[in-house]
């Protein structure tokens, strides 16, 4: 791991500061599209976080992701694709998945990327993405899309498939797991593994032995939540995210 240089410490400062958080809204095409925003105290500039949310909507779990970023010193930004809806039924949170269209998920992402980027306090060299199941994917997404992407950081993410897609990527990523997941399954995760690091890429790969989909949610309605797992996913979350955006 590279050492920290002590420019550093004037973003790990800012993380022992009460945070401010915020309902924020900006453009996507021709839709206005809204996100909760926190980050800590303090003029900045700080490296930033994109947070995409799992299937149930922009949640108050997801909500706290970005709150436990911002005690990290970042700018975090949870960005709601459903348009204000939240739901904690499977059935719903299915429909509502199935229901936004990918074109717009993107575009989504993408205006909340330029939308960071044009402000004073982040730093728009900076910045990464980070998604659980669903936002995994949406990751993913945004480290194709966007070729300035500092890191990603995907968790149970259904990985893309498509060379040419895989070939655009340039962000380092790091991915965890499930070892009893069924979509994705680990197999799939170390099929892109193996093709992203023929290619000369970054992809930091931990699956979790005994634990299934979405192990770190305390939420999860299939009892599936594994503390140690979620604890050890998180270590590795902000120590690859500190190495890329802060460390540099």
């Amino acid at each position: 791991m590279t050492r920290i240089p002590a420019l550093v410490s004037l973003f790990l400062a800012a993380s022992i500061s009460t945070a401010s958080e915020e309902t924020v809204t900006f453009r996507s095409g021709p839709e206005n599209v809204s996100a909760f925003l926190v980050k800590p105290d303090g003029p900045g500039p700080f490296p930033a976080v994109i947070v995409l949310h799992e299937w149930w909507g922009l949640d108050a779990w997801i909500k706290d992701q970005a709150r436990a970023l911002s005690k990290e010193g970042y700018a975090a930004l949870a960005l709601d694709l459903y348009r204000g809806k939240v739901t904690a039924s499977q059935e719903e949170a299915h429909q509502l998945m199935m229901g936004t269209p990918i074109d717009r998920q993107t575009r989504d992402m993408k205006a909340a990327f330029a939308w960071l980027a044009a402000r004073k306090d982040v730093v728009r060299t900076r910045m990464a993405a980070l998604g659980f199941c669903m936002g995994g994917r949406n990751a993913f997404t945004l480290a194709i899309e966007e070729p300035t992407l500092a890191a990603a950081v995907i968790y149970y993410g259904a990985p893309p498939t498509d060379p040419i897609s895989i070939a655009k990527i340039r962000a380092p990523m790091l991915g965890n797991f499930g070892g009893d997941d069924e979509g994705p399954s680990p197999a799939q995760a170390k099929a892109f593994e193996a093709v992203v690091k023929k290619a000369g890429r970054t992809f930091d790969l931990k699956v979790y032995p005994g634990a299934p989909h979405a192990f770190a949610n305390p939420n999860n309605p299939w009892k599936g939540y594994r503390r140690d797992a979620a604890n050890d996913a998180w270590m590795r979350t902000t120590a690859f995210l500190r190495h890329y955006l802060m460390a540099r």
